[in-house]
């Protein structure tokens, strides 16, 4: 289980994480939203150890992950901004996450070469965009990792090999029992691969669940009002968590079940 309590960082006055908790269970897919500036990617950089925090704790099955290489061993991660040295190849970046990974094995990076078509020799800086995010999933899945974080993990795939990336992951989780943070803006994508979501707003969580009893719980409505002045009598009692009006027309999204929502309305 991977676990963040009441994690604080500061960046020059800014607070970016304000007291964030939030647990991602053993074999799960969770799922990391939020809009720019929520502090996705700084949670991220607490999880993988970069960062420490200025208080709270940042654990894996109760061990600290900052500093601690053992519990870094267990782990693999994509980051949004993937570095790799400028003058290596895949087959040369190979031999660095051998060195540093304890599970890694040949015999995967082996078989994804299947799924990978790109070449081992060639610079990784003369390839696109979309070749060194498949790159840099060959390398991190042959890393065997017990748990996977991945920061955007798709952007700049192209839909059949996003298909194929998702494949291999989720394949992972059922075979292997591999725990999987994602933080990603792309909510349809993430509905299609997460069992369990963390919303994120100003460096706090919000909430976090089950995807299946968020999306029970989450009402949207659309309807006119013939005076547009007795919305805030309409809205009384409901957990409005989003609106829009154009004119007479309202739309609302709140925190609720469907049956819940009518009757208060």
């Amino acid at each position: 289980m991977l676990e963040a309590k009441n994690v604080v960082k500061t960046f020059d006055g800014f607070r970016a994480l304000d007291g964030v908790s939030m647990t991602v269970p053993q074999g799960a897919v969770y799922g990391l939203v939020g809009p720019n500036g929520a502090g996705k990617s700084t949670i991220i950089r607490h999880f993988t150890g970069i960062y420490r925090p200025d208080s709270g704790e940042i654990t894996l099955d109760g061990q600290p992950v900052y500093e601690n290489p053992a519990v870094k061993g267990r782990m693999a991660a994509i980051p949004d901004d993937w570095y790799f040295f400028p003058q290596a190849s895949i087959r040369e970046m190979a031999r660095l996450y051998a060195g540093t990974h304890p599970f890694f094995s040949w015999d995967r990076y082996h078989k994804l070469r299947e799924v990978f078509p790109l070449s081992e020799k060639q610079p990784l800086r003369r390839m696109s965009k979309g070749m060194q995010k498949q790159a840099a999933f060959w390398l991190t899945m042959s890393c065997m990792p017990e748990v996977l974080v991945l920061d955007e993990p798709v952007d700049g795939l192209d839909p059949v090999m996003r298909r194929q990336v998702w494949s291999l992951v989720l394949g992972d989780v059922a075979q292997r029992g591999v725990t999987v943070l994602i933080s990603s803006h792309n909510l349809r994508e993430l509905e299609d691969v997460c069992d369990h979501v963390g919303l994120l707003h100003r460096g706090g969580a919000l909430c976090e669940d089950d995807l299946d009893r968020l999306k029970l719980g989450i009402t949207r409505l659309q309807f006119a009002l013939a005076d547009p002045a007795d919305f805030e009598t309409v809205r009384a009692g409901l957990n409005l968590l989003k609106c829009s009006q154009q004119g007479k027309l309202f739309e609302m999204t709140v925190r609720g079940t469907e049956t819940e929502t009518l009757a208060l309305v």
